[in-house]
């Protein structure tokens, strides 16, 4: 207190002497006292740590506490204040104590002011310290925020990504669902459409949405109806009559599918169908006749049957003409396929003009078929509007074309596929030079045509028999047609083509296998068969003609333009071998030879060397 009291006397003196401000005193006076002698402890508020003690600057955790004591001396009061926290410094009070709690970030300054009981700032003191920032305001975690925002974008767009492709793959098993879905319901309605329609007539409507109609120079047309079928209807229970008929129907269906007829349309008891349209073929009327013997079979079956009790009354009567008709769909909504011409009217009239239980044809008909079947001259009949026409009834086939039980036997059909022959080789030489590439300068539709020229004229001269004369016929047509659809593998395209070219013409898969092995060894200088030799030599026709060196330069200039001749002067010498190695077999085509094998290869090695030399 002595100490205290001399030093005011050296302050007042001060102002005296030389009038020093109050403030400057103040300074003086804060100065001298900032030995913050009051302050006895800092201590944590939590734990209770003193952190005075400690060197350098304390440091509080974020949202740490502090408490601040101070001496008690008698009567002595204390003011306070924290810069941050407090807005102004506390009333004098004697409590010697301060305690601050859950500071934030940042650094601090404990100010107090104390005085002895009566008035008269005595001193002041302070105490500095800092508050961490939080861990997630560190500059670490700074560092780190970016990391993570960008690892959450990572995150996100990982994550978009993989909803984005279970989408896409819920939406394409969807669209998959409804493609099936409408595939099937398409399925179903062209299974319809093609059940109503010719296969070609359907697929022109699907695909132009209408289809032409079209005129055929040669068709068999066959109309049947019930005998007294107005008197059954009337005496017959109504759901046994439909039944009856709808089986009656059914078989007819099934036999025109057999003969590859087309079915037109039913008008009450009366079925009507034609062979030759829509694919032409020259066999039609042995078919629709084929077709009839088996409908008059089938109905004498029913009558016969015991169990079929209805049936003996059913009766029909067919009738049959050959010739040229109109043939298209008609309507707009429900669509049909129908015929029209007089060829339809002379058919219908035969019909009429028949006997129950008969099949009567007419003069035209009976021209196409009478090799085939043994049939009744009726002389000239009456048709309305027609006048007189000669009519005959069908009682068969022909003793020597039939088996026992009166189907047709293996020598009718062969004699049949004689002519079915004509028409596959016509649709194979229409369909390729429509679509066989002008490039093809040496397998052209000519080539073609004169390879089956002469193997018809050596199978002939060779004297194959009908059964071999078929199979080598049909090779020759189609050995070369793969050409026009794969010419690095012909063969298998030809064969692909062969299967389903004969199927339409009636061919069964027993021809197609020997049709298939005879054109896989044609080129093969060795051969097992007469028809092989015969397919053979007809192949390597051009190696004998005087215009070979034309022939090898069109197959010259076509592979080429294919890409096959890599080496010229290794293609040359291969055909030389070939040449010496495939010399003809046949005795008839030996004899046809124009030029022989070796003036062949002086022509070929003259015709390489110019090539060569032009090269």
């Amino acid at each position: 207190m002595t100490g205290f009291i001399l030093r005011c006397c050296v302050l007042i003196t001060l102002l005296q002497a030389g009038g020093i401000c109050y403030q400057s005193v103040y300074a003086v006076m804060n100065t001298a006292m900032k030995d913050g002698e009051e302050l006895t402890g800092v201590y944590l508020y939590r734990s209770g740590e003193k952190i005075d003690s400690a060197e350098g600057e304390p440091v509080l955790v974020y949202h740490e506490g502090i408490v601040f004591t101070m001496e008690r001396g008698v009567a002595t009061e204390y003011s306070f204040y924290l810069e941050g926290p407090d807005d102004d410094w506390t009333a004098w009070d004697v409590r010697n104590y301060k305690e601050y709690t859950n500071l934030d970030q940042g650094k601090y300054t404990f100010r107090y002011w104390y005085r002895g009981g009566g008035g008269g700032t005595a001193g002041e003191g302070s105490f500095s310290f800092r508050v961490k920032a939080p861990w997630y305001s560190s500059p670490l975690a700074w560092i780190i925020y970016p990391l993570l925002l960008v690892l959450a974008g990572m995150m996100m767009r990982i994550r978009t990504h993989r909803l984005f492709k279970e989408r896409q793959k819920r939406l394409e098993e969807l669209i998959a669902e409804r493609t099936e879905e409408l595939q099937h319901e398409k399925e179903k309605s062209d299974s319809l459409l093609a059940n109503m329609l010719p296969k070609g007539t359907a697929e022109e409507i699907m695909s132009k949405g209408k289809a032409a109609k079209t005129k055929y120079n040669f068709v068999t047309v066959l109309f049947s109806d019930i005998q007294g079928f107005t008197r059954i209807a009337e005496e017959m229970n109504p759901e046994v009559l439909i039944d009856e008929l709808d089986r009656f129907f059914f078989q007819f269906d099934s036999l025109a599918e057999k003969y590859r007829i087309e079915k037109i349309k039913t008008i009450g008891d009366a079925y009507m169908c034609a062979g030759g349209i829509p694919e032409r073929n020259r066999t039609n009327p042995v078919e629709v006749v084929l077709a009839a013997l088996e409908m008059q079979k089938y109905m004498q079956f029913m009558k016969d049957d015991p169990a079929k009790t209805a049936a003996r009354f059913w009766d029909i009567r067919i009738g049959i003409h050959t010739g040229t008709v109109i043939a298209g769909v008609v309507g707009h909504k429900k669509i049909t396929y129908d015929i029209w011409g007089d060829t339809v009217n002379t058919a219908s009239r035969m019909e009429s003009s028949g006997e129950p239980g008969k099949i009567n044809i007419s003069g035209t008909t009976y021209e196409f078929v009478k090799d085939y079947f043994i049939c009744d001259y009726r002389g000239r009949m009456p048709v309305k509007y027609k006048g007189d026409l000669d009519m005959y009834f069908v009682k068969g086939i022909r003793p020597e074309l039939r088996e026992p039980d009166g189907s047709p036997n293996m020598k009718f059909f062969t004699k049949i596929e004689m002519i079915r022959i004509l028409d596959a080789e016509e649709h194979v030489l229409t369909k390729y030079s429509e679509i066989a590439s002008p490039d093809l300068f040496f397998h052209s539709v000519d080539y073609i045509r004169s390879v089956c020229l002469q193997a018809d004229l050596l199978a002939r001269a060779e004297k194959l028999d009908d059964q071999d004369y078929i199979y080598l016929r049909l090779a020759s047509v189609f050995i070369f047609f793969g050409f026009a659809f794969d010419y690095n593998d012909p063969p298998t395209a030809a064969r692909k083509r062969a299967g389903e070219i004969l199927s339409v013409y009636g061919f069964g898969p027993q021809t197609l296998d020997a049709v298939t092995a005879l054109m896989d060894s044609a080129f093969l200088p060795v051969q097992d068969s007469a028809a092989g030799m015969v397919l053979h030599d007809a192949v390597y026709d051009f190696t004998g003609r005087i215009d070979f060196v034309a022939m090898l330069d069109r197959l010259y200039r076509e592979e080429i333009a294919y890409g096959k001749v890599n080496d010229p002067k290794a293609w040359f010498r291969n055909m030389a071998v070939k040449i010496e190695e495939n010399q003809f077999l046949t005795e008839t085509a030996k004899k046809l030879r124009s030029v022989t094998i070796q003036e062949q290869l002086n022509a070929l090695q003259s015709f390489a060397g110019e090539k060569l030399n032009n090269t």
